[in-house]
């Protein structure tokens, strides 16, 4: 199938985190249509497999995308070269980059490549990730996330949300003492206030400590007050998690608050001079472009199956990732195109692949 009409229609199958199952099952379609041998596996990701068979082989590269997308609906249509849909930047587009690039090359000898297809990425869960990276262990892997075409990302923030709720029995405002929605206003100041404490500090922002208010809600009954909201950090390398969630701990016995932390994710960072960086480096050149390694404030897969697989690892996709979960989401077709060539190359340049129809050396 060719590309574009391959990406519009994974842009049209809405695939909100959770429900991935019908774009799943067009994947695994087209991807049996291109060559590959397909399937979902236990958790729903949909898995492709070129060349030898992981266990068997010599050499593994994991293309790692993702099929989820946040809720919302965007209108998909193209329109002067460019596609709207939710998920045409993230990252459909980088999925559809994968599943393209892989079937215009073939595997080197004793070489599998696998394309994955992953559930639950836009959740804390990350449940897709989290399995397969149990079940393989390459030797170097591409996480599907918006770089654009002529840049390579090399590592993402980690990441922590903290539900935070707290009752108290109702008191006339003209009473003594604070009321419950205060004391959580007042644990977000400290948080907000100490936390960059528990990084290594800098300046920069891939070096700092991000805090985030996400949501406040306070209600009551009549006879009983509560209040909640949820704080959203993006956290640099070197991050005390373990220091942090102690002294939330007290801070938040201290103002008689309960706490709950989800989706904890360390920082990630690669090297852009192994292999895999070095590969994109030369597939860029061939363009005559200089290859940009980037740095990004959000996280990834990468935080996933980076600390697992401890392989050579880079993200790679096209579009701007600006537009990432917003209204007006969409990606250049001819940047997608240009992405699927820079791909093909950086697998042939580092070995992993040859080209079509070229002799066993």
């Amino acid at each position: 199938m060719n590309a574009v009409p391959m990406l519009v229609e994974m842009v049209e199958t809405l695939s909100f985190s959770r429900c991935e199952g019908v774009l799943a099952q067009l994947l695994v379609k087209r991807m049996t249509e291109l060559g590959f041998t397909a399937t979902t596996d236990e958790v729903g990701n949909a898995v492709g497999r070129l060349g030898a068979d992981p266990a068997d082989a010599e050499r593994t590269i994991v293309l790692l995308g993702h099929m989820d997308t946040v809720p919302g609906r965007v209108p998909v249509r193209v329109e002067d070269g460019k596609l709207y849909g939710r998920g045409s930047v993230d990252a459909k587009g980088s999925l559809a980059t994968f599943v393209q690039a892989a079937a215009r090359v073939e595997p080197a000898p004793g070489t599998a490549i696998v394309v994955v297809g992953a559930v639950e990425e836009e959740v804390t869960t990350s449940r897709g990730a989290h399995h397969v990276a149990t079940r393989y262990a390459p030797d170097a892997c591409v996480i599907g996330e918006p770089s654009g075409w002529d840049a390579v990302t090399i590592g993402y923030k980690g990441c922590l949300w903290i539900d935070v709720r707290g009752k108290r029995d109702g008191a006339h405002g003209a009473g003594p003492g604070r009321a419950i929605a205060e004391e959580v206003v007042e644990l977000w100041n400290r948080v907000a206030r100490d936390a960059a404490d528990f990084g290594p500090g800098g300046d920069g922002l891939f070096d700092g400590v991000d805090v985030r208010l996400d949501e406040f809600r306070t209600e009551s009954d009549g006879l009983v007050d509560a209040a909640r909201a949820r704080f959203g950090m993006r956290l640099p390398p070197g991050f005390d998690f373990r220091a942090f969630r102690a002294w939330c701990g007290h801070n938040a016995d201290e103002l008689g608050l309960t706490l709950e932390f989800r989706g904890e994710l360390p920082a990630h960072v690669g090297a852009r001079g192994d292999g895999l960086g070095r590969a994109f480096g030369r597939a860029l050149a061939k363009r005559g472009v200089r290859p940009r390694f980037l740095k990004k404030t959000g996280t990834s897969d990468m935080n996933v199956v980076g600390p697992a697989w401890r392989c050579p690892i880079v993200a790679y996709g096209p579009g701007d990732s600006a537009l990432d979960h917003t209204p007006n989401e969409h990606i250049e077709l001819a940047e997608y195109e240009r992405a699927i060539d820079v791909l093909a190359d950086a697998l042939i340049v580092g070995g992993w692949a040859r080209e079509r129809g070229a002799a066993d050396a």
